[in-house]
């Protein structure tokens, strides 16, 4: 199984986020203080940002290219035993959830095994999940970039396994266009309770 370990995660995130520590409670200073369930002490504009990967059909795109609507972003890698399956196959749950009230949502999937992750398995890892979702690979250095972006954290085993595994963070980002990002949700949020989250961002936005 992949080691994410839960008694840690406070501690991975404010590590990896420069000094950012996630609070569980709504901020009154946010334009969306009624939607959040998190509040983020410290500048929240230092989470997300530009980034540059390659898409399923080896197209080079940008952050611009496809976060075009409110959008769901989960780093993973897609020969991951257990996690990244259940994650984002509740990110698509939500979408669909979503969907059923007239909102549209995009999940993207970035990988953080590109050495693994050619533009075809996170293509096909992508859509055998949901329709809309975007699969995202690129260099190890394109990949690295998007992910300091997020403050996200991976470590993989060591290589000389062909089967071995990454450890990585687990949150996923809601982020609109031209807002950028403006809430995280942990893997413990049902998709029930992310989409609820999720269309009230939307509706005050």
């Amino acid at each position: 199984m992949t080691r994410i370990i839960a008694p840690i995660a406070a501690l991975v995130a404010a590590v990896f986020l420069g000094g950012v520590w996630w609070i569980s409670q709504p901020s009154d200073e946010s334009a969306f203080a009624q939607c959040s369930a998190t509040t983020i002490a410290g500048d929240g504009n230092q989470i997300g940002g530009p980034f540059e990967l390659v898409n399923a059909e080896g197209q080079t795109v940008t952050d611009g290219d496809v976060i075009t609507e409110p959008s769901l972003i989960y780093f993973g890698y897609t020969f991951c035993p257990d996690v990244c399956p259940l994650d984002t196959s509740r990110n698509a749950e939500a979408v669909d959830l979503l969907a059923e009230r007239g909102m549209s949502v995009t999940p993207i999937f970035i990988t953080i095994d590109p050495e693994r992750d050619t533009p075809e398995l996170v293509g096909d890892f992508a859509f055998n999940l949901h329709e809309k979702m975007i699969g995202l690979t690129g260099s190890p250095e394109q990949v690295d970039a998007a992910s300091k972006a997020y403050r996200t954290y991976y470590k993989a085993h060591d290589k000389s396994d062909e089967f071995y595994l990454v450890d990585h963070s687990t949150f996923t980002y809601l982020v609109f266009p031209e807002i950028g990002f403006v809430e995280f949700f942990r893997r413990d949020t049902s998709a029930e309770v992310m989409a609820d989250r999720v269309a009230c961002f939307i509706e005050n936005a």
